[in-house]
């Protein structure tokens, strides 16, 4: 779908509140039915959702250093109100994408896996290395007061989203997945990755750090979600929440290494 080639200021505006209310648990109304013109202009918009979470959490462990909260606890709190402000959504995809990843069956059994509702033993292990990687990133940045840092880290992990909806069909049965599949053109992706790219250079000392962090979180991403469409048959909105937390632990990490 070319969503770009219907762009108007109202359009904008719809998907960005579609978008809100679909990633966050802002009280935004979105419309009330979706077709996959609205959900191509939603994924468009999600990188915007990103910034919005990413400045709101950057603020928020400003406030937690300044009354004296351990950096390492308040990077810990910062994954928490990320994981309230988006409802879990993204943290149960990636438990569930790992669950379906460590079983041994057909794509069949992996998505049925996936569905079940619980989180198995590779999920758990995928939430606590993801939660305490980026919690400890976090703590790094805000150590040095690299702010802006935080915000970018979690506002790219959106833009894996948007990459992700370029050009894999659904998986049989997918319900969000099958309204978000194929919905981008190649200019959404590229316009977001190339705004990442640039505001990487204002986010580590070294001005090359931060495009680095931004392209090896991306490229690692686009790898996750390549070999989950191939495991699972297609893609689903799972795969999209576990490459959005995938994308920030690395962003995060690879920003604190300076």
């Amino acid at each position: 779908m070319l969503w770009h080639r219907r762009i108007g200021v109202p359009a904008v505006i719809a998907a960005a509140r579609l978008a809100l209310s679909w990633l966050t648990v802002l009280p935004v109304r979105g419309p009330e039915t979706v077709d996959r013109r609205a959900a191509a202009g939603a994924i468009a918009a999600a990188p915007v959702v990103g910034a919005v979470l990413g400045a709101g959490a950057a603020g928020l462990l400003w406030v937690l250093i300044r009354v004296g909260t351990g950096f390492a606890l308040a990077g810990l709190i910062i994954v928490g109100a990320l994981g309230l402000a988006t409802r879990g959504m993204h943290l149960d995809g990636l438990a569930d994408t790992a669950d379906g990843l460590g079983s041994y069956g057909p794509p069949e059994r992996a998505r049925e896996i996936m569905k079940s509702g619980g989180a198995g033993p590779f999920g758990v292990a995928a939430l606590i290395f993801a939660i305490g990687v980026q919690a400890l990133s976090f703590a790094a940045l805000a150590e040095h007061g690299r702010w802006f840092a935080v915000g970018l880290a979690v506002a790219v992990g959106r833009v894996a989203v948007v990459l992700a909806c370029r050009g894999y069909a659904s998986a049989p049965g997918a319900g969000f997945g099958a309204l978000v599949a194929r919905t981008q053109s190649a200019v959404t992706p590229a316009v977001w990755t190339l705004a990442a790219l640039v505001a990487g250079v204002f986010a580590a000392p070294a001005s090359w750090l931060g495009p680095v962090a931004v392209a090896v979180a991306l490229a690692g991403a686009a790898v996750l979600v390549w070999h989950c469409v191939r495991r699972f048959g297609g893609l689903n909105g799972d795969v999209l929440g576990a490459a959005a937390e995938v994308t920030v632990a690395v962003t995060a990490a690879v920003l604190s290494l300076s």
